[in-house]
């Protein structure tokens, strides 16, 4: 795969992902709206199961926002530090695609984003304000 095909597949998903979360939300909405005078809907929404993927996905989406955060940094950083965190990077998703190549997806993104949050904290150049 070339990395035109390879760039248009990651736009793609990522329009498809926005999409999703975006109706996702919608409907959450509806169903918070809807439950407080609905006693049936109240219990269902917050039985075990219901919760334990809303944390799974609340757990997903601040990854991945963290990973977002690290990653434009990266991407925009045009000084000799973020050369190296760059570099480091692609060298350690070589020796992750060699190693580990049944990997679920979420675990690869933990990593990825977890390797980018050490490195760059370690430099101690720059850091996200709170």
């Amino acid at each position: 795969m070339d990395k035109e095909d390879y760039l248009q597949e990651i736009q793609i998903r990522i329009m498809r992902v926005t999409e999703d979360l975006r109706a996702i939300q919608r409907q959450l909405n509806c169903a918070a709206m809807e439950a407080p005078g609905n006693p049936e809907l109240m219990e269902a929404m917050s039985a075990l199961p219901e919760m334990e993927s809303l944390q799974l996905l609340k757990s997903a989406l601040d990854q991945m926002r963290h990973f977002l955060w690290f990653y434009m940094q990266v991407m925009t950083n045009e000084s000799e530090a973020g050369d190296r965190l760059r570099e480091s990077i692609r060298a350690h998703v070589a020796a992750d695609e060699t190693s580990c190549s049944d990997a679920s997806l979420l675990e690869k993104i933990k990593t990825a984003s977890n390797l980018t949050l050490v490195r760059y904290l370690s430099d101690g150049k720059f850091r996200k304000p709170n």
